[in-house]
């Protein structure tokens, strides 16, 4: 049972909505699903961290968000997922990068490089609705604090951090998410302004022993804090057999008969959680039965 979760709270009589997670272990995971480095694991532990929170802000029971980061750096892009249930799940195009560091850190701007975020949320309507934004630093954090204010104005500060243990294991990770409602008085957000400028890196707080609801106390303890949910979180993918053998059906009878020709099983892995799926020629036999 993961032991991460995020939690919601609002403060200043309900004129700040805030988010707070801890995701230690959906880093981890990502990390050892996908063989990461440690550059790639902070990186992609990041945005995972962020696509978390985003995701339990939607209503429905089968809303999907979906952070793409399309790049020029090493990593050459990003695809994170996560439902409003606390689930997320993703990975990077090229999981090996290395890169020497950047001021005694982990160079996850360099590695991410100049490009575009695209956050796409399916809500069940017709049309997904789609923000696009080009990256401010690469860092994650700051590309989704910019994100939120030119695409969906909504002020906000996001803060992300993973840290490695020696070992290339994920020693803390976690953040937050602040946001401003429209009616928030100057008085408030001024406070709010100087109370962010001088706050610790999130890996810090993780490090002094700060959960989701005390870091969120340290931040927002002058202005009436108050928690009001707590949601389990953890890396989950929604593949399986069943789709990736819909999938194949859906290739086509000419492509299916190719892969019968060659005589070998065929194996499929999960871009998202690197789970594969093996399918001997029997079985490949009866998807060209299912397929047109």
């Amino acid at each position: 049972m993961s032991q991460d979760y995020i939690v919601r709270a609002a403060a200043a009589d309900g004129a700040i909505r805030a988010f707070a997670i801890t995701s230690k272990e959906i880093a981890e995971e990502a990390r050892a699903r996908h063989n990461t480095s440690p550059v790639v694991t902070a990186a992609l532990g990041r945005l995972l961290t962020g696509a978390a929170m985003m995701g339990v802000m939607m209503k429905g029971e089968r809303d999907l968000l979906t952070v793409q980061v399309k790049s020029g750096g090493p990593i050459q892009g990003m695809t994170v997922t996560a439902d409003s249930h606390g689930h997320v799940r993703g990975y990077a195009q090229v999981p090996d990068v290395m890169l020497p560091p950047k001021n005694g850190k982990l160079d996850v701007g360099g590695a991410v490089g100049v490009g575009m975020m695209n956050v796409i949320r399916d809500l069940g309507l017709k049309e997904p609705y789609v923000g696009q934004t080009v990256l401010q630093t690469g860092e994650i954090a700051e590309d989704l604090t910019y994100y939120y204010a030119a695409s969906e104005q909504v002020p906000s500060s996001v803060g992300l951090g993973v840290l490695m243990n020696k070992d290339n294991t994920v020693r803390q990770a976690g953040g937050f998410i602040l946001q401003l409602l429209p009616f928030t008085e100057e008085r408030v957000i001024d406070a709010l302004e100087k109370k962010i400028a001088d706050l610790s890196p999130v890996t810090e707080l993780l490090e002094q022993g700060h959960t989701p609801e005390s870091m969120l106390a340290y931040i927002l303890g002058d202005f009436g804090l108050e928690i009001t949910d707590r949601i389990p979180a953890s890396f989950q993918c929604s593949c399986s057999r069943e789709r990736i053998k819909k999938m194949l059906i859906s290739l086509g009878r000419e492509e299916l008969q190719a892969m019968i020709d060659e005589g070998e099983p065929v194996e499929i892995k999960c871009d998202m959680c690197s789970s594969a799926y093996t399918f001997e020629i029997n079985e490949i036999r009866k998807c060209l039965d299912g397929a047109k």
